[in-house]
């Protein structure tokens, strides 16, 4: 009984083998040659030293053609039977289209036991080998009619095992490699375009966090061009040397948190999430340094630092949230896509999940999604900033402005007719004030009330305004009082100006009722400013002596106030020089 049961489990064990061998072979018909979705055999060498006799002798498990075997399988092995069950030769080449990101490969070929041919390239030392294209390891083979051949492949991978076999006739295999991955490029595109528009943001605004961004967006689409093969295909580029910039991988987060402390404003507002992101970045940095020596062993703890990093950024953004900051959600919706599209690539690198185009391509769609939501927070910050700007400029400019006239007042008119008598001073250039008060005034105001009267100064506002240069300050100083500075006029030109608008004020009739009017007049003083020697006040006080005595002349004329005399012989003699 005994022996039965060793006898039928010998056989169950052959049949198993038999289906085993039978379920890797792919069998190759007449006509064109294509193959992209099929089984293959696999076997991890976890210590790395198995040859290839002794590999052959071991049981390989089933995968795809297209598989990843997580962070663990450094060193793996494939197996592929090819059949050729034409009656033609068959010229087929083999694909390993993610040969980019190994170390090396070495492929045995064989047939019946025997070795027929052994190819072995290291990607350090891939310049002038026939083997590598374009970040692709073509390996070209000939099977006669009706033959049958068995391939080896050694795959020894910096960090994960993220492996792919195809197999075309020879146009097919020309299409294949001169394919362009467009969808990567475009990704590329995107982040670089970004870059651009923020660095033209950086010079017009000078916020710190733009300049985050574009490092944050310059390490994520480096890491994008490199692990999907980009860098390969364009550059030509293998080996350890391309392998450095996987630390693109540790810089992308830094820059990130970075970024988070600038935008949000931490070290400010949010000491304990400022602390936490501190802390966070201070441990990447001591990754990222450990890179610097040893970049494959830096990548190790990649995945845990990774999930820290998931961690931290979405706490501190829960808090943020909870306190109101308003960029808060959307810095949550953005960076949701890059922790869920990351789930998924690493569980592919695992080996946990089954490569697709969305799992393989996860890191890459999560950072593209995550840098447009990025774009639009610092958009949006922008807007924030600049409606805070226009309400402190609305602010200041209610300050400065007279409410009932829209004119300015007087907190605003002496501070700037400072600095144009400076700059007048500076190009000797003339400069004139003139003085204005509502004739009877207050008769006005007892007659037909305080609202007519508001109506009057409104009105006489409005005729200063029409009747000045765009160049001259006009500002309502109180009560029925107005003044207006002139620069580059001198007395006659001011003068000239006092005498137009006390034509228009006179113009005037002001509505007090229905079918009645009411006329207004006004007495102007006018007097040129000795730029030399006199201020805004004193010369303010001339032409309000010049005000007085219009109105002791009957009102309703302009009068001009005495020039000032020189101090000195040698201002005098500076201004005949002159």
């Amino acid at each position: 009984m005994d022996l039965y049961k060793q006898v039928l489990f010998a056989l169950m064990f052959l049949l198993a083998v038999e289906q085993t061998c039978a379920a890797s072979q792919l069998v190759i018909d007449q006509g064109p040659v294509e193959l992209t979705d099929f089984n293959m055999g696999y076997l991890v060498d976890p210590s790395r030293t198995l040859t290839f006799e002794q590999a052959r002798t071991q049981p390989f498990k089933e995968t795809s053609n297209r598989t990843s075997l997580g962070t663990d399988a450094r060193v793996a092995w494939y197996r592929l039977a090819l059949k050729n069950a034409s009656s033609a030769d068959q010229k087929l080449f083999v694909h390993l289209p993610h040969a980019y990101h190994l170390r090396s490969v070495s492929i045995y070929q064989e047939r019946d036991g025997e070795l027929l041919r052994h190819e072995v390239l290291d990607l350090n030392q891939t310049a002038g080998s026939d083997l590598m294209y374009r970040g692709t390891v073509v390996f070209p083979l000939t099977l006669a009619a009706h033959q049958s051949t068995t391939l080896y492949v050694r795959s020894f991978s910096y960090s994960h095992q993220w492996f792919a076999v195809e197999i075309f006739d020879e146009q097919a295999s020309r299409l294949a490699l001169v394919s362009i991955n467009t969808d990567i490029a475009l990704m590329v595109g995107m982040l670089l375009a970004l870059v651009l528009y923020n660095a033209l943001v950086y010079f017009a605004t000078s916020n710190r966090e733009n300049i985050y961004y574009s490092l944050y967006l310059i390490s994520g689409l480096t890491w994008i061009a490199l692990s999907y093969g980009l860098i390969a295909s364009v550059f030509n580029g293998y080996g350890d040397a391309v392998f450095q910039l996987n630390m693109s991988l540790i810089t992308m987060p830094i820059f990130l948190l970075l970024f988070m402390m600038a935008i949000f404003e931490t070290k400010f507002f949010y000491p304990a999430e400022h602390r936490f992101l501190q802390g966070l970045i201070a441990l990447l940095t001591a990754t990222l340094v450990w890179s610097v020596f040893d970049i494959s062993a830096a990548l190790k703890p990649a995945s845990s630092l990774a999930a820290l990093m998931m961690l931290v950024t979405f706490s501190v953004s829960i808090s943020l949230y909870r306190k109101g900051h308003p960029l808060a959600k959307y810095f949550l919706v953005g960076h949701s896509f890059f922790v869920l599209f990351n789930i998924l690539a690493v569980l592919t690198y695992k080996g946990l999940l089954s490569p697709s185009y969305v799992s393989s391509h996860g890191v890459g769609i999560g950072i593209v999604l995550e840098a447009l939501t990025l774009a639009f927070i610092i958009s949006h910050r922008i807007k924030l900033l600049e409606d805070m700007r226009a309400s402190q400029e609305d602010l200041k400019k209610q300050a400065a402005t007279d409410p009932l006239t829209k004119l300015y007042n007087r907190r605003f008119f002496f501070p700037e007719s400072d600095y144009l008598l400076e700059l007048a001073r500076q190009t000797r250039t003339p400069m004139s004030i003139v003085t204005l008060d509502i004739d009877h005034f207050k008769r006005i105001n007892d007659s037909h009330g305080h609202a007519c009267g508001d109506k009057v100064i409104m009105y006489l506002a409005k005729t200063l305004k029409e009747e000045s240069r765009t160049v001259d300050l006009v500002a309502r100083l109180g009560g029925e009082e107005f003044v207006v500075l002139l620069p580059g006029a001198n007395l006659l030109e001011a003068s000239q100006c006092a005498e137009r608008i006390r034509l228009a004020v006179q113009a005037l009739e002001v509505a007090v009722s229905i079918g009645e009017n009411i006329q207004v007049t006004a007495s102007i003083g006018v007097a040129e400013i000795n730029i030399e020697q006199e201020s805004i006040e004193t010369a303010l006080g001339r032409a309000d002596r010049a005000l007085y005595d219009a109105k002791k002349s009957g009102r309703n004329r302009v009068c001009q106030a005495e020039p000032v005399v020189m101090s000195s012989v040698q201002t005098l003699a500076d201004q005949v020089t002159v």
